[in-house]
């Protein structure tokens, strides 16, 4: 993601506590993915699942391949369900990764657009899909578009590390968030990364 530092620097002028947890867990390492197929069937295969479990299912899914080269979409409808339940796959899973496939391979997601389209248009098209939500949508415009200003205010991590910044007793309310997240545009992909850092390394104030 480009321009990390400034958004560093507009975090901390609206709230001093930015300066705190960017001393202690430094700067972002956001890594873009240019396989939007890839990106969008690894998130369809770790959802509700533990890291390890979910791990081992896509390696085994990759394995099927016997390729070094990620699997087209339409390698991955040419494979038979079986196949996928063998490895550990769930049958709505399949279906919800054939569907991404089928999307890719009808010209539905077209790859060389996806880099000029604006938020709201990606959101718009890939929420057509089944399988992929709100939240899936989020994962995909931070962290293999890297697209700056995202708050996925229903993800729970986001939740918790919100109350613990602001000190909260309990979970607030999404409106209460996102107005308080108003401040942190245009760089709220940045903010919600302080926000699960919070919560995965058992921050104290």
């Amino acid at each position: 993601m480009k321009n990390i530092s400034q958004a560093l620097e507009h975090l901390k002028k609206t709230d001093p506590r930015f300066k705190l947890l960017i001393d202690t867990f430094g700067k972002p390492d956001y890594k873009s993915n240019e396989n939007y197929f890839e990106a969008l069937v690894k998130s369809i295969m770790y959802q509700q699942l533990s890291g390890n479990a979910a791990f081992t299912i896509y390696s085994r899914f990759l394995h099927l391949f016997n390729s070094k080269d990620y699997p087209s979409p339409k390698q991955v409808l040419s494979f038979p369900d079986p196949d996928y339940r063998s490895i550990g796959l769930s049958r709505q899973k399949i279906c919800y990764v054939k569907e991404i496939a089928n999307a890719f391979s009808d010209k539905k997601i077209i790859p060389e657009n996806i880099p000029k389209m604006e938020d709201d248009d990606i959101r718009n098209l890939l929420i057509k899909i089944k399988g992929i939500g709100p939240w899936t949508v989020d994962m995909f415009l931070m962290f293999t578009l890297n697209r700056p200003d995202i708050f996925p205010l229903f993800d729970l991590g986001i939740q918790k590390g919100f109350t613990l910044f602001f000190q909260l007793d309990e979970i607030p309310k999404i409106q209460y968030m996102e107005k308080q997240a108003e401040k942190w545009r245009p760089f709220r992909t940045t903010a919600s990364w302080y926000m699960w850092k919070l919560v995965d390394d058992d921050f104290q104030w």
